[in-house]
């Protein structure tokens, strides 16, 4: 359960499901349907009001959140940016220069599909965003969000409407190369679009904080 202190009724109400190591799981809704709170309470940023979330038999908690959330790297549809370059914004600032990152770092601009702009800037990943990425498109915002969470290489990967500012096509391609980083990652997909739905192998949809629907996104699609 959970309930803001200003609102009157609570945002979910006795939400229970489970996510299982290695999967995709949609979290479905239209707004103010819960979803996103689900993200802020799974990313440890909000606490339950009544009720645990569990990783395996451990309830989260004060002694282990910062443990866990090292093993999270979160996408929002509001890709928050530093001012400065883009490789800062991507590396979030890190200073490792060996071979082994400046690969890691190619391969986050290309599965971002970030490349064809950089190469279109005289000073490339040196390029800066100005305060707030002002100088950059929302799309552009956006796929340096993605572009972070493939660096960081996330144990668990939350996406909230993480792709809603990009074409189908160019959406199609992120997701691809989401979907075949890392086999064993968690990711959790939030969204409200039916199409963003069909990578995931289950779908959770809530209707004023409560599940109406756990199950295949080819049955949620038809329906």
């Amino acid at each position: 359960f959970f309930k803001y202190p200003l609102h009157e009724r609570e945002v979910l109400n006795n939400v229970t499901f489970e996510i299982k190591k290695g999967e995709v799981i949609g979290v479905a809704g239209s707004s103010g349907s819960g979803k996103t709170t689900i993200a802020d309470l799974i990313l440890g940023l909000i606490n339950p009001t009544k009720g645990v979330i569990q990783i395996d038999d451990q309830m989260l908690g004060n002694e282990n959140l910062l443990s866990w959330q090292e093993m999270l790297s979160y996408v929002p549809q509001n890709t928050f940016i530093l001012e400065g370059s883009i490789k800062e914004n991507i590396t979030f600032g890190s200073n490792d220069e060996t071979e082994e990152s400046k690969d890691l770092l190619n391969d986050a601009i290309d599965k971002a599909g970030l490349r064809e702009f950089i190469e279109s800037l005289p000073k490339g990943v040196e390029t800066e965003v100005g305060e707030k990425g002002y100088m950059i498109s929302g799309g552009q915002k956006q796929r340096i969000g993605i572009a972070r969470a493939f660096y960081s290489i996330p144990k668990i990967l939350v996406l909230d409407e993480a792709t809603s500012a990009l074409d189908e096509e160019t959406e199609r391609l992120i997701m691809d190369a989401i979907i075949n980083m890392n086999k064993n990652m968690t990711i959790i997909i939030v969204t409200h679009r039916l199409r963003s739905l069909k990578y995931c192998d289950r779908v959770v949809k809530l209707k004023k904080g409560k599940i109406v629907f756990d199950g295949l996104p080819s049955d949620i699609i038809k329906s």
